[in-house]
């Protein structure tokens, strides 16, 4: 079972993304800012991490910083949501050690095909 984390403050966001990414052998986690983020991360072992880039708390890029520090972190892959074009912040995929990036507003099916090429997968997520 892959468990993959889903980190935005906005509720309705984040529970688009959950059910875009729920299906068979998907468990779901859920956390709404950066600083439960990082504590999920650290006690659940995600295999993927979905962050959206600000939130109350520690900020997305603050939980990759966090993430990337700790050797027990360092290794699971990242895709950042970002409200802003990247290469327009700091939080672009160029600057951070992570997988991808999406600019919200994003269309469910990339966020889906980013997801499962990440995680190695043929089938839906």
């Amino acid at each position: 079972m892959k468990k993959i984390l889903v980190a935005d403050d906005h509720d309705p966001l984040r529970l688009l993304v959950a059910k875009t990414l729920a299906g068979p052998g998907q468990q779901i986690l859920e956390a709404r800012d950066g600083d439960e983020a990082f504590d999920m991360v650290h006690r659940e072992a995600p295999d993927i991490v979905i962050l959206d880039g600000m939130m109350p708390g520690k900020s997305g890029v603050e939980v990759v910083e966090a993430m990337r520090a700790d050797p027990g972190m360092a290794g699971i892959p990242i895709v950042m949501l970002t409200a802003k074009a990247p290469n327009a912040s700091d939080a672009d995929s160029g600057t951070l050690d992570i997988q991808g990036d999406l600019v919200k507003p994003f269309s469910p099916i990339e966020l889906m095909e980013l997801v499962e090429k990440i995680l190695g997968e043929g089938g839906r997520c």
